[in-house]
């Protein structure tokens, strides 16, 4: 019985809901946040994203397009703004720049989405 188990829960595949967060959390560790601490500033251009992105898919072999996925979900919650060719991140995290601090996804959320 307990060999039935193992394997069930082996072959099981994620939730739409988690792999996206996934994705997200991937794209923020891994592109977004180095971009910005990168510029050491809390906006950034396509141009500077598709060169971050380019060079993190090389590194790794992750495919672009998953992370675009997760880049768009990124400004679907509103964790990045755009505005006409710019990308910024939310103000909330802008002291965390400032601080050059290691910004997990995790944080970010809480920081964003708690009230004051």
């Amino acid at each position: 019985m307990k060999d039935e188990q193992q394997q069930a829960a082996i072959g099981r595949v994620k939730g739409k809901h988690a792999s996206s967060t996934e994705n997200r959390r991937m794209v923020w560790e891994n592109v977004v946040w180095p971009l910005v601490l990168d510029m050491n500033r809390s906006y950034f251009t396509l141009k500077e994203y598709h060169a971050k992105r380019d060079s993190f898919c090389k590194r790794t072999g992750v495919s672009p397009s998953k992370v675009a996925g997760g880049f768009v979900s990124l400004l679907v919650k509103g964790i990045i703004v755009r505005s006409k060719n710019m990308y910024s991140i939310h103000y909330r995290l802008i002291p965390y720049m400032r601080k050059k601090a290691d910004l997990e996804y995790g944080l970010v959320t809480r920081e964003i989405y708690t009230k004051r």
